[in-house]
């Protein structure tokens, strides 16, 4: 009977063993004994294979596990981001945005794209000014570009309560979800090897399709992974497609580097948030779209 209770059960679990080094003789004139931490990614046919925080896979004969014990998982530091400064990594998705600073607040500016995130004034933090004036420069910004304006807030922050007041209206309202790549792709199918990838934005920006079934876009920024323009074909939903794209785009980002990946959810997409919330992914915080009573 071995002096721990691991097993196949740990698979997924960050855990750390013993082992015995047979051959070796340790320091004091006894066996050698190493011991290994990371997580578990296989428990079968008399071997264990740990998966450290490097990447390195090391495979353990189970007879050789003297000890052993599940432990928490480390949290991941790139987790631990401001709202602001998590917001502005949306930046990258759309080449070609300009923007323009008021105090902490960035007006961004898109002459192609119609979308709201680069024509839309990220309202979040000190403006530097009161955020009457502050509103009013916004406005002033895209009517002269002869677009409706528009502002992104953090939920129930002062700033929403501002635009309430002078009668700005309501759009949508996103989730900002984010996870560590290594502990989500632990959880995702092999990624598709037939994939069509195509690197756009000098090596930055990545498409990948599933033949005409499928979908996906990925945007590098620092080691973040952006996940967005997620599509199935409604005939082929609901059979594992997207997370078969999540897990080629994932892998895409881990051999550039990409620590954690992130993606934008709107609020009322039930499915949408348990797909992701199914691979580890956490809501830090929501935001909301407000356009000016006029366009």
């Amino acid at each position: 009977m071995p002096a721990h209770l691991l097993g196949p059960h740990v698979v997924g679990k960050r855990i750390v063993i013993r082992r015995l080094v047979p051959g070796e003789i340790g320091p004091t004139g006894g066996p050698a004994f190493t011991d290994i931490l990371g997580v578990c990614t296989s428990w079968a046919d008399g071997t264990a294979v740990i998966e450290r925080e490097s990447g390195e896979r090391v495979s353990v004969p189970v007879a050789e596990i003297v000890s052993g014990k599940p432990v928490p998982q480390r949290p991941n530091v790139r987790l631990r981001i401001g709202v602001r400064e998590a917001e502005l990594l949306s930046a990258a998705i759309f080449p070609g945005t300009t923007s323009e600073p008021l105090g902490e607040w960035v007006l961004f500016d898109h002459e192609v794209s119609v979308r709201r995130r680069p024509n839309s004034a990220l309202a979040i933090g000190d403006p530097g000014i009161g955020l009457g004036v502050a509103i009013d420069k916004v406005e002033n910004y895209y009517r002269s570009r002869h677009k409706r304006p528009r502002v992104k807030i953090e939920v129930g922050s002062t700033v929403e309560e501002a635009v309430v007041a002078r009668g700005w209206v309501e759009d949508v309202t996103v989730g900002f979800h984010l996870a560590g790549l290594a502990a989500t792709r632990r959880l995702l199918p092999p990624p598709v090897e037939d994939a069509r990838v195509e690197v756009q934005a000098n090596d930055a920006q990545v498409l990948i399709t599933l033949g005409d079934t499928a979908r996906i876009m990925g945007t590098m920024e620092r080691d973040w992974l952006a996940i967005h323009d997620l599509e199935v074909a409604e005939p082929h939903r609901r059979q594992g497609l997207a997370t078969k794209a999540l897990a080629t785009l994932l892998e895409w980002g881990a051999e550039r580097g990409a620590r954690a990946a992130w993606l934008h959810v709107e609020t009322n997409n039930a499915p949408g948030i348990a797909l992701y919330e199914g691979l580890g992914f956490t809501e830090h915080h929501r935001c909301r779209y407000y356009a000016s009573p006029t366009p």
